[in-house]
């Protein structure tokens, strides 16, 4: 089938290019948003296990003193905040995505609980709340969470391995 050469044919991602530019930059922002949450929580992680270390300190003492290298103290809370940040992530993500694919039940509920409506008709093009999680966009952020609770446990293990059981157990 041949056009009329004064028809002119326009992609629609292109007349709307504009538009499409603003959702590129919004989920490159919520990207960024989720990657300083993470690393909030990855502080939280490393302050709870600084706190840990504290804490512990005449038992890793003790345990310093029965044998234990530095190198094992330090694989104990390593394993410790590693295992807590997988778990963290793992619940994030199952959550997240229960949320993501019940989004149609749950807006609704959210709505006729308050009586409002969060997208009008009269005044978006959309009147449902869009949902549609793609792996591209979790794994990233499933692994980041991972990769920033692993190294949030070095200090923490690091400082536990460098206890001094003669100056720890002198002062219990």
């Amino acid at each position: 089938m041949q056009l009329d050469p004064r028809v002119v044919v326009v992609d629609w991602t292109r007349t709307n290019r504009i538009w499409f530019a603003a959702v590129a930059q919004q989920k490159r922002m919520l990207g960024l948003i989720l990657v300083l949450i993470i690393a909030v929580a990855a502080f939280n992680l490393v302050s709870t296990l600084v706190m840990t270390v504290t804490d512990k300190r005449a038992d890793i003492a003790i345990l310093r003193t029965l044998g234990a290298s530095p190198r094992s103290v330090m694989a104990i809370f390593v394993v410790q905040g590693a295992l807590a940040g997988a778990l963290g992530t793992l619940t994030g993500v199952a959550l997240g995505l229960l949320v993501a694919y019940k989004v149609d039940v749950i807006v609704p509920a959210i709505e006729h609980l308050l009586s409002t409506k969060f997208l009008p008709g009269n005044v978006y093009l959309i009147s449902t709340m869009p949902s549609d999680p793609q792996m591209g966009d979790v794994l990233p952020i499933a692994l980041a969470s991972l990769v920033l609770s692993l190294l949030a446990t070095l200090y923490p293990s690091w400082r536990a391995s460098r206890v001094d059981p003669a100056q720890t157990l002198r002062y219990e």
